[in-house]
């Protein structure tokens, strides 16, 4: 299908026929060619800025410091971002990682008494044509109040949605014969469907932006909100977004990031494993930042992360934001009475009070915390165990599966894994082969040859779920896949940018589009 101008689309996924029709109009189409067109090659910018500031550090072999050039930003104690909406007041719990694809969790959802959902097309979601297109017809239908036995938008939970980060490129849009940035084409089709209903209602349009890694690319945002309000007619400031600082560079510039956002901002998020992945992302290669066993030695109360949510906190609370935290990932079981239950409660309760005790979202304000680069670059004591290294080598694997599945998380071992855990689980391993890390176990070296014969360790335990040949011949697909990353000379930037440039990811829901829709995830 061709749309205004030059731009190409590819043609629906099999059964979404309809809501393919209800997105992309002749005035959709020529909205998102303008938004693209205008913003691509600042999209390049911000990219290629990413590859030469890398580049930069790995050359002088410096570290990351509070810019000198922005300091009077951080210095002048008199400007605030704009205050938030009521319904973005007082939000203390939201789902996370909701792939609005899945309709019924999705339901769900809108049905629970939390006060936000994280509409999520980025950690965790696998970004297949599919899962696009039904995600955001789905936003739609909770927006304009279509999806059944659910409240009004005004008095469902406040949708948060999240598109995904600048790394990614969706590949069946081209404009000007160029794939287009996949947060374009999701924030363009999510703004233009829904973006003046949900600010009527009082009720958004409000946004996660994952990834960002410096404050010119929230500058890139805020361009992006200006120019969008202006085209649909919305006042200055009707779209509020929560960065989430993901990454470490990120973190010397949380005071730029705000100002940037200022009239758009609604405070920054803290997380804990794409942040502690971006260490071996930007410093892996050298041996000071070799990042211990993250299932014993890596918690947000440890120095390099606690210094970080303190700085955030700090950081919002200065400038009138708000600062929220990270995903609780673990599962309650099912029964209320167990030991198991009761020890995931008091772990959940014991790290959401240390960010309430950090004031975390407004519920404290600390003033006289002092943070140094030092502190946001202190590396946690510890090793590595066989434990924790077959544990991320599964962890890997079962992601890289799950997205040849169409999907964007699993459950494993009474955890919700992500994009995020990952992320951290195969930078791990691909640090500890670097460095030659021993395991505290037995001493043994982490090589090649001991990840190899470990995995074919867990593909065994692993495989006894595996209910169909279909499903057995996928895992080790993932299996072979995992290795491949994991065992590469410059370690791949992200594991999703990887997947979604990958032959086999792309070809195995090529096929799908052609034969229907994507079989179930065992």
């Amino acid at each position: 299908m061709s749309g205004p101008g030059r731009m190409e689309l590819s043609p629906s996924p099999p059964g979404l026929e309809v809501e393919y029709g209800e997105l992309f109009t002749t005035n959709s189409l020529r909205f998102l060619h303008e938004l693209i067109s205008t913003f691509d090659e600042e999209v390049d910018q911000v990219l290629r800025l990413r590859v030469s500031r890398k580049a930069q550090l790995d050359l002088s072999g410096d570290l990351p410091r509070f810019p000198e050039a922005t300091a009077f930003i951080r210095s002048d104690p008199t400007w605030r971002v704009l205050p938030v909406p009521p319904r973005l007041q007082k939000r203390h719990v939201d789902i996370g990682d909701l792939a609005p694809c899945n309709t019924q969790r999705f339901i769900q959802g809108l049905q629970s008494p939390a006060q936000g959902i994280q509409v999520d097309f980025d950690d965790g979601n696998c970004p297949t044509y599919h899962n696009q297109i039904k995600g955001i017809h789905n936003v739609y239908k909770a927006v304009h109040n279509q999806l059944p036995n659910t409240p009004p938008i005004s008095q469902a939970p406040v949708l948060m949605l999240r598109p995904r980060a600048w790394n990614m490129v969706e590949h069946n849009m081209m404009v000007e014969g160029k794939e287009v940035p996949g947060p374009l084409f999701d924030f363009g089709l999510l703004m233009f469907h829904c973006g003046k209903k949900l600010f009527e209602n009082k009720s958004g349009p409000f946004f996660y932006l994952s990834k960002v890694e410096s404050y010119m690319e929230a500058r890139l945002w805020n361009k992006i909100f200006v120019w969008t309000q202006h085209k649909l007619g919305l006042p200055l400031g009707s779209i509020k977004a929560t960065v989430l600082i993901e990454n470490v560079l990120a973190a010397f510039e949380m005071e730029e990031i705000l100002y940037e956002l200022r009239d758009h901002s609604a405070g920054l998020n803290c997380g804990i494993w794409d942040y502690s992945a971006s260490f071996v992302n930007k410093f892996g290669h050298r041996k000071a930042f070799l990042l211990p066993d993250r299932s014993k030695y890596v918690n947000m109360e440890k120095r390099f992360l606690r210094s970080y949510m303190d700085l955030l906190v700090q950081t919002c609370h200065r400038r009138g934001a708000l600062a929220t935290g990270g995903m609780a990932a673990l599962l309650l079981p099912q029964d209320q009475h167990s030991a198991t239950y009761q020890t995931v409660l008091a772990t959940v309760t014991r790290l959401k009070l240390l960010e309430i005790k950090a004031g975390v979202d407004g519920f404290m304000v600390r003033d006289d915390v002092a943070i140094t680069p030092e502190d946001l670059l202190s590396m946690p004591a510890g090793g590595v165990t066989l434990y924790g290294l077959k544990y991320n080598i599964a962890v890997g694997i079962l992601f890289i599966e799950a997205w040849l599945s169409g999907k964007g998380h699993f459950f494993y071992r009474g955890q919700v894994e992500d994009s995020a855990t990952a992320e951290i689980s195969r930078s791990q391993v691909w640090q500890w082969i670097r460095h030659q890390a021993r395991l505290e176990d037995d001493g043994r070296v982490v090589n090649r040859q001991l990840v190899t014969d470990l995995t074919q360790e867990v593909i065994m335990e692993l495989r006894t779920h595996c209910h169909t040949v279909r499903a057995g011949q996928r895992l080790l697909t993932a299996e072979d896949m995992f290795l491949e990353v994991a065992q590469k000379r410059d370690f791949p930037e992200f594991i999703t940018t990887y997947l979604n440039l990958d032959h086999t990811f792309l070809s195995a829901h090529t096929t799908e589009q052609m034969e229907g829709l994507p079989e179930s995830k065992l």
